[in-house]
């Protein structure tokens, strides 16, 4: 059985499923999908999140803002730590770095990562982090907020392979892959999908962005992670089971609250 380990189910395009987000479950189930974490962007988005959670049993959120979202007013370190309390939240994010564009406010991303670091410890569940043209940052604040103690997930990663390595080994992180891993201009960070320790790998489609091949360009969707798998088996010689089981097992233990229902 897979797991989708990040995922906008709030923001799916749902046309195909007649607006109906249990038909595209359903058809993620049967695609042999067994959970699926609904990750939160701003606590704007939250409600809508949480209520997705609540209604599927296989369905576990986060809570969190991601670092490039413009909010009125940024959140405190005790409304996330309130938030995060909730039984259905089983991580802190999707928070991070992100310093691909122009006139980033860097010192901005950087304080409200450093909230969610401290809102994770404090109620002992781990980070789901987005990291883009930022690797020293965001390694160094990992360290310096003792990130270890929670661990996390470098999401959809993209970075090479020191980055991956000093996350797993320094941070107590785990490495997710999204449908980049099947593009054919991703030849480095298939080199990096071979390197890693499997017992460290998530897969996930952070859909409805950036769909798999042969879907690139269209609406993504949680059934598509069994094409990330297929790539990351066929990159690692080994069954897409195997691969299924053990990204499985390693989300079971990063987020150990997700419900096994």
């Amino acid at each position: 059985m897979l797991v989708d380990s990040h995922c906008h189910l709030d923001r799916l395009d749902l046309d195909y499923f007649k607006q109906d987000l249990k038909g595209c479950l359903d058809f993620a189930r049967e695609e042999g999908v067994m959970h699926f974490l609904c990750v939160c962007i701003d606590l704007a988005n939250f409600p809508a999140v949480l209520a997705i959670a609540e209604q599927f049993t296989d369905v576990s959120a986060s809570v969190g803002v991601h670092p490039t979202e413009q909010v009125a007013t940024e959140a405190s370190l005790d409304e996330l730590i309130k938030l995060a309390q909730h039984p259905c939240v089983v991580a802190l994010g999707e928070t991070g770095l992100d310093y691909y564009r122009e006139n980033t406010q860097k010192e901005l991303q950087q304080q409200r990562f450093r909230q969610h670091i401290r809102a994770a410890i404090a109620v002992n569940k781990p980070l789901i982090v987005h990291t883009r043209a930022a690797r020293e940052d965001t390694l160094r604040i990992l360290k310096e907020e003792g990130a270890q103690q929670v661990g996390g997930v470098l999401h959809c990663f993209t970075e090479d392979l020191g980055m991956a390595e000093a996350a797993i080994k320094e941070n107590n992180f785990y490495i997710s892959f999204s449908g980049i891993l099947t593009f054919k201009n991703a030849a480095d960070l298939k080199a990096i999908a071979q390197t890693l320790p499997l017992e460290r790998l998530l897969i996930e489609t952070d859909a409805p962005y950036l769909a798999p091949h042969p879907f690139r360009g269209k609406p993504n969707q949680p059934a598509y992670v069994r094409y990330v798998a297929k790539c990351l088996a066929e990159l690692r010689d080994c069954s897409l089971d195997e691969i299924a089981e053990q990204t499985t097992n390693n989300f079971l233990t990063l987020f150990k609250q997700a419900r096994r229902d």
